[in-house]
């Protein structure tokens, strides 16, 4: 069941979920939207190795924007903090980035119980287009969980991408054991 804006303010109100900074206007009707940050990374290798830890490059969307261009597998975050105590939070991109060609995640749309960061989008676009620092990215909708939750995600102890952090990160497949 997807949580409505009546009960995503109520989880709010309660501590279950955060926004930070929170915008009202930004509340659907059950989803909320999540901003472009300034900040964009790029892998410096061509080819990338599942089992290496493959280096990323981080730069700033200048004031003027950014073009964005087709083959380049670009990593950006949002400006929002978020933390999800009681539901799964899926972040799905909105219906204009779309219509522009912008794809926000390859595959990871869904955080877990107790995610508690900023969002690593996963950005690839179908034609050169020029994005800006705090344009609408995305909209999360929560999903509520069915049983007790025994490990949250934020204190299990091989999750990957609990270090909190403002910029956007690279794939840790590399610490998987294969």
């Amino acid at each position: 069941m997807i949580l409505s804006d009546k009960a995503i303010l109520e989880a709010i109100d309660k501590g279950d979920i955060l926004l930070e900074p929170y915008d009202r206007s930004c509340l659907g009707s059950n989803s909320y939207d999540v901003h472009l940050s300034k900040h964009l990374a790029t892998y410096t290798d061509r080819v990338l190795d599942a089992k290496k830890h493959n280096k990323i490059e981080h730069f700033e969307i200048p004031e003027e924007g950014y073009v964005l261009e087709p083959g380049i597998n670009y990593l950006g975050s949002t400006i929002e903090y978020t933390e999800t105590h009681t539901t799964v939070p899926f972040l799905e991109g909105k219906s204009s980035v779309g219509r522009l060609g912008i794809d926000i995640h390859a595959t990871a749309g869904k955080g877990d119980v107790g995610f508690s960061n900023y969002w690593t989008l996963e950005i690839s676009v179908k034609q050169p287009v020029r994005v800006y620092e705090g344009m609408p990215i995305g909209q999360i909708i929560y999903f509520l969980v069915e049983g007790e939750i025994l490990t949250p995600y934020n204190v299990k102890g091989s999750a990957k991408y609990n270090d909190k952090t403002h910029l956007p990160v690279e794939s840790m497949m590399w610490k998987n054991h294969f």
